[in-house]
């Protein structure tokens, strides 16, 4: 078995990921089991150089906030503002902080000084402008939205003024209060201005697509995608504080959901755009079913944004998920024999991509045992899932940064 193992292993490396796949992915999903470790950042930044270098790759797209990503976008390819302020402004969920995503926009930026516009690289965040303790205020997208549409498009058709959707809207703190989490009480998304705003935020993107021809022509394609993040994001942003103020037991469900669903609608726009590297946390990437547990409630299932995506572009989708052999500063330890990722550890290479399918093949009838991580930050390989993905990048040590 080991040297069956052995012949699956291959560099992480661009060309050979590629040569694992059936087809050149629009959109390259790399996964990652825990957050804030700079070593996976590092591996996913040496990868993203190597498809742009080699590949024709044009952007990379993380978990973080979609909106807060287009000031990261502005910097790399205008110098707008400063590096120290797009680390701070432009990244949600803390990941702002890590040296890897500092370094990440800083080549970036060097990259992309003095070349055409036709020949940059773009960074997006394709996370909704969402925490776990909170969902932002509608106002943003929907006056960005208006405002573009009321400047090329006629006043007349436009569903209500500017103003209308201030009042509306109200005070950003009744939609950013962090006790609607735990208490649907407190929202305020089911209110009677809420359910006018969702109304209105689905005409101002009706009336953006109606348009299409006329906004790109007028303005620039550039400028259409951001209008149209800014109505999809709008709409979506509105369903699922709706759902916060749930009472059901299926609110969590819906929350979870739509979160992806906002995921894979940001991933499909990319797509159009070209090559994407995509970078987020294994479980929202993943082709099959995502399940979790949390808090008090039950089961939690729904379809992450990876399965919703590989829905709609079959073979141009392709994921790579990550194991790790090693967290020793997280009271993660070397992990048990009979696990695949205790399989991977015996080998004596650090790093490397294993041909998924063939591993699973090479494992036989007799599946290895799951992992089981002492600390919740970790989520381990499911070994059921070695045949829903196109490899699994291994890392057998990372070192405390």
């Amino acid at each position: 078995m080991a040297t069956d193992i052995k012949d699956t292993v291959h560099a992480v490396e661009a060309a050979a990921v590629l040569r694992l796949l059936p087809a050149r992915p629009r959109l390259l999903a790399l996964g990652e089991p825990t957050h804030g470790e700079d070593t996976l950042l590092d591996l996913r930044n040496d990868l993203f150089q190597q498809l742009v270098e080699e590949e024709g790759y044009r952007t990379i797209a993380i978990e973080s906030d979609c909106l807060a990503g287009l000031i990261v976008d502005d910097y790399v390819t205008t110098g707008t503002g400063t590096l120290d302020d797009v680390m701070e402004r432009g990244f949600s969920h803390g990941f702002g902080a890590s040296a890897a995503n500092r370094e990440l926009v800083r080549w970036i930026r060097a990259y992309n000084d003095g070349r055409p516009a036709s020949g940059q690289l773009r960074f997006a965040g394709f996370d909704g402008p969402l925490e776990i303790t909170h969902a932002a205020s509608p106002r943003q997208v929907l006056t960005a939205l208006h405002g573009y549409l009321a400047t090329w498009v006629d006043p007349d058709l436009l569903p209500c003024t500017a103003d209308t959707l201030d009042r509306l809207v109200g005070a950003d703190e009744r939609w950013t209060d962090p006790a609607v989490m735990t208490d649907p009480s407190q929202s305020v998304g089911r209110s009677a201005e809420a359910r006018e705003l969702r109304l209105l935020a689905d005409d101002l993107e009706a009336l953006l697509h109606a348009h299409t021809p006329h906004l790109i022509a007028a303005t620039s394609r550039d400028a259409w995608d951001r209008a149209s993040l800014y109505g999809r994001t709008a709409t979506g942003l509105l369903r699922y504080h709706f759902w916060m103020a749930d009472t059901s037991p299926r609110r969590m469900t819906h929350l979870l959901g739509i979160r992806d669903q906002m995921m894979a609608d940001h991933l499909l726009a990319l797509a159009d755009r070209g090559p994407t590297l995509v970078h987020a946390q294994n479980a929202h990437l993943q082709r099959r079913k995502s399940a979790m547990r949390m808090w008090d409630h039950p089961l939690l299932e729904w379809w992450g944004a990876g399965a919703i995506v590989n829905a709609r572009l079959g073979e141009e989708y392709a994921v790579l998920a990550t194991a790790l052999g090693t967290m020793w500063h997280r009271g993660v330890d070397a992990p048990p024999a009979d696990t695949v990722e205790g399989l991977l550890y015996a080998l004596p290479e650090d790093r490397f991509v294993v041909d998924a399918p063939r591993l699973a093949t090479a494992l036989g009838d007799t599946p290895p045992a799951a992992r089981v991580s002492p600390w919740f930050g970790y989520a381990p390989l499911d070994p059921a899932h070695l045949t829903d993905i196109d490899g699994l990048v291994f890392i057998k040590n990372v070192p405390q940064t």
